[in-house]
């Protein structure tokens, strides 16, 4: 049993278990990762967690943004930003990596020929 099950003020039973520990502990530890504080750390991996459980039927109540639409780990970081997928980039950045490559004509290109010109 990890300390955090002993604690008080912690009533929730998802804490106690070791899935949903471990899930919390790694949502948590990869947010301060990528510079959160450790208190929006620790709402991000809560609230994370709660919808799972929401998901998989172990809370009593869920609310319907719980249980519809992608999860969290189906998600994997879609809105997080760090994709970079060419259907995020701006014309502006299709364009500069049109320029490196030397692509003729690029100046007069709407960004669907930008695409298509670099293979995206």
């Amino acid at each position: 049993m990890s300390a955090r099950c002993g604690r008080p003020w912690r009533r929730t039973r998802w804490l106690c278990s070791p899935k949903r520990e471990r899930q919390y502990e790694h949502i948590k530890e990869s947010g301060e990762k990528r510079g959160m504080s450790e208190s929006r750390a620790k709402e991000m991996a809560s609230r994370t967690v709660n919808k799972e459980r929401a998901r998989s039927g172990e809370s009593k109540t869920s609310s319907r943004s719980s249980t519809q639409g992608k999860s969290a780990s189906q998600r994997g970081g879609e809105k997080s930003g760090g994709g970079g997928g060419s259907s995020e980039r701006t014309k502006d950045d299709l364009y500069q990596e049109a320029k490196k490559r030397g692509i003729e004509g690029r100046s007069t290109m709407t960004k669907q020929q930008l695409k298509n010109a670099l293979g995206h």
